[in-house]
């Protein structure tokens, strides 16, 4: 399926109010409604659409602790990778995590309810023996802008 700009917009506009009446979401993408739901279900069933969740102010339910930890791996096989990958998908507080270029091979955030936790994790984590070679940690004291959406018509202008 090849996108153009209308499809575009209606994944951009998606990312922002998955909650959207489609009445809304054809006005704001200059469609009257039955086309627009027919390119939704379209994106949807091909795949461009995973899913629709809820954005939870989690600082509402308690106190949590946010760390980026960069991890090295001792070895750089793709079985160290793989191994490596298998734990870390079992660990809940881990809610990114990113194979990087430069100084070190993984970028991880963790969200977790308090340095303990978190410090409990890694230490876990070293004992299991999964390849980790040496890791940095680095508290989160605040976060003034987290976006929770693509700037989709910038990245993909058609």
């Amino acid at each position: 399926m090849k996108l153009d700009r209308i499809d575009v917009k209606i994944l951009s506009e998606l990312q922002k109010n998955g909650r959207i009446t489609n009445v809304e979401l054809a006005e704001l993408v200059n469609l009257s409604a039955s086309p627009c739901l027919m390119r939704v279900k379209k994106l949807q069933a091909e795949g461009y659409i995973e899913g629709y969740s809820a954005k939870i102010n989690v600082g509402k339910l308690g106190q949590t602790l946010t760390v980026f930890t960069e991890i090295t791996l001792k070895n750089h096989r793709h079985i160290d990778f793989a191994r490596f990958l298998a734990a870390i998908e079992k660990v809940d507080s881990v809610v990114e995590c990113h194979l990087v270029s430069g100084g070190y091979d993984y970028l991880l955030k963790f969200v977790t309810g308090g340095i303990v936790e978190y410090q409990t994790i890694m230490e876990r984590l070293i004992d299991i023996d999964i390849g980790i070679d040496r890791y940095n940690s680095f508290v989160v004291l605040k976060s003034p802008i987290v976006k929770a959406h693509m700037p989709l018509t910038s990245l993909f202008p058609v």
